[in-house]
């Protein structure tokens, strides 16, 4: 199979582009070269949604994206929970196939070179982890083979089947997903065996079996084996997960227009889990938390899709410097890193702000997936907006206007004492900054609980999904034992303004039972604790707190506001 490379992406000059020419407001494709039609350099995000639209975006700016199409979200709206895709629609993606084969190289779905697509939701408003994605779609019995011979690595091919079977089975047939963590679970304790990492291509293809049993028994059907029905029915699938509950609360929350729908973005697959040189990562071109200028990111390497920001996986720092480890992505594959420090540059250029970035290494060749402007704290938020103005990159004014009154009175939150913080019982990654007390829950539906009775509440965790959004936002903390700087966990809370402490790892938090234990301290559903999102501490009890002085930042800030005549609630 031909792996993708940004000199190997060239303009499309299939038949096929001429026929999407045609209606350019429904599909979009993207790849090197194809940015020429782009005006002021600006997508639609309205209707190709943000991951979209920076897609084309980037592709325009010669960023090493890999080729695909985007499906605008109107295609998708209306479309009821039994409802198959428009025959009209239908021909179109197909013609966007065929374009993308030639633009990749492969066939999708071919025995012998085939081509694997991912497929995504992407909404003009970022909703992290509310809609669905499903990745390497066109792998079948046969198929697999011929990625396992083109590729040399059985392993890595049947590891990306069962990764299709089981999020196609949950987010297209609705298998519960624990079913197949469980049968997952059972064979590596067969094998006494810890991680997914450890199994062999042999483990894979003993296990594939009762993967798509499960989805026979439960469903009634089998697994699909054609490629395009697997196409078709993961865009359809992808176009609904927009009224998906989760979504659809996290909508309520956050006040996001009913209306907007998601777009959905088809794309030549690229593989983090090729091996030693591969791997998948998420960076923010400067730290979320306190808006220092820099990268600040993790690094998972052999790893795919959402392995990072699951929070299920510890992954390892981005720079040498971030924790001082020989693990980081700079000592693994340093030429790459410094690639990926020059796009990140560039994209916060192009894009004026401080970027939240996706990115795959496939056998030390590096991908962009996404960039968004990304979610920081309001400390962050000041220093990012002070900073940027005096590096040239947007005017003063436009730095004032970019931060929120609120924001200034959140920097006012209070963090705890050097004496509370000697007496944390734990301490982990400091996600998201301010200290916070309240009562233990360890469900979403005891924070819910807690929280109608008044209760201020502190949401622990293993690790959060989005089925916690709404133990989240009934919180006014949350801590979790696993994920890091980037999990959902971490960037979630962010958004929300909420104090949070990540990848506390000598936490033990046993859900069923209802108890975080850590050492010979043992913390029950309702009793105290204190979390400081500043400094990555948890606390027994209600701890002492203090508010710290405004920074520089703040101060200065404030001044060019009353130059520009801005009136800031703060000041």
């Amino acid at each position: 199979m031909n792996s993708l490379t940004a000199p190997d992406i060239a303009p499309l000059r299939h038949p096929a582009a001429l026929l999407l020419s045609a209606v350019p407001d429904v599909i979009v494709p993207f790849g090197a070269g194809l940015g020429a039609g782009l005006g002021d350099g600006r997508a639609d995000v309205g209707r190709l949604g943000n991951k979209g639209a920076r897609l084309v975006e980037m592709a325009a700016l010669g960023i090493p994206v890999p080729p695909g199409f985007v499906i605008a979200a109107e295609a998708g709206r209306g479309l009821g929970a039994q409802d198959a895709l428009p025959a009209g629609l239908i021909g179109r993606i197909d013609g966007a196939v065929l374009a993308l084969e030639r633009q990749a190289g492969g066939r999708f779905g071919d025995a012998g070179c085939p081509l694997l697509l991912s497929v995504r939701s992407g909404a003009a408003v970022s909703m992290p982890g509310m809609m669905d994605s499903i990745l390497n779609l066109g792998l079948n019995d046969r198929s697999v083979e011929g990625l396992a011979a083109t590729s040399g690595d059985a392993r890595f091919a049947y590891d990306c089947y069962r990764r299709l079977v089981q999020s196609f089975g949950c987010v297209v047939m609705g298998v519960p997903g624990h079913r197949f963590e469980a049968l997952l679970d059972e064979h590596k304790e067969e094998r006494a065996l810890q991680r997914d990492a450890d199994l062999t291509a042999e483990d894979w293809r003993t296990l594939l079996p009762s993967f798509l049993r499960l989805v026979e028994t439960r469903c009634g059907r089998p697994f699909p084996q054609d490629p395009a029905e697997q196409l078709r029915l993961a865009v359809a699938a992808v176009f609904r997960s927009w009224m998906n509950p989760r979504a659809v609360a996290f909508r309520a929350l956050h006040d996001v227009p009913e209306d907007l729908g998601t777009a959905v973005t088809v794309q030549a697959m690229v593989f983090g889990n090729r091996g030693p040189d591969s791997g998948t990562g998420v960076l923010f071109t400067r730290d979320p938390s306190t808006g220092a200028p820099g990268l600040c990111g993790e690094f998972l390497a052999d790893a795919q899709g959402e392995d990072v920001v699951s929070g299920t996986c510890d992954p390892d720092p981005l720079s040498a410097g971030q924790l001082d480890s020989g693990r980081s992505m700079e000592r693994r594959l340093p030429a790459v890193y410094a690639e990926l420090c020059a796009v990140a540059d560039r994209l916060e250029r192009a894009f004026a702000d401080m970027q939240d970035i996706e990115f795959t290494v496939e056998g030390g060749r590096l991908f962009i997936l996404q960039s968004r402007s990304g979610k920081r704290s309001s400390e962050a938020a000041v220093r990012i907006a002070v900073d940027l103005a005096e590096e040239g990159i947007v005017t003063r004014d436009e730095a004032v206007r970019r931060v929120d009154p609120q924001a200034l009175d959140e920097l006012l939150r209070p963090t705890l004492t050097a004496d509370a913080l000697a007496a944390a019982i734990a301490t982990g990654l400091p996600a998201s900054p301010g200290a916070a007390t309240g009562r233990a829950a360890f469900t979403t539906d005891d924070a819910v609980r807690l929280a109608r009775g008044g209760a201020p509440v502190i949401l622990c965790r293993p690790e959060t999904s989005p089925e916690d959004i709404h133990g989240m936002h009934a919180a006014i903390g949350i801590v979790t034992a696993r994920g890091g700087f980037t999990s959902h966990a971490a960037t979630v809370a962010r958004g929300m303004g909420r104090p949070c402490v990540c990848g506390a790892r000598m936490l033990r938090i046993d859900v069923e039972e209802g108890v975080m234990r850590v050492g010979d301290v043992t913390v029950r559903t309702g009793d105290l604790l204190t979390i400081d999102g500043s400094n990555g501490a948890v606390v027994l009890g209600a701890a002492p707190l203090q508010r710290p002085a405004p920074d520089g930042a703040t101060a200065r800030l404030l001044e060019w506001a009353r130059e520009c005549g801005v009136g800031l609630a703060t000041d």
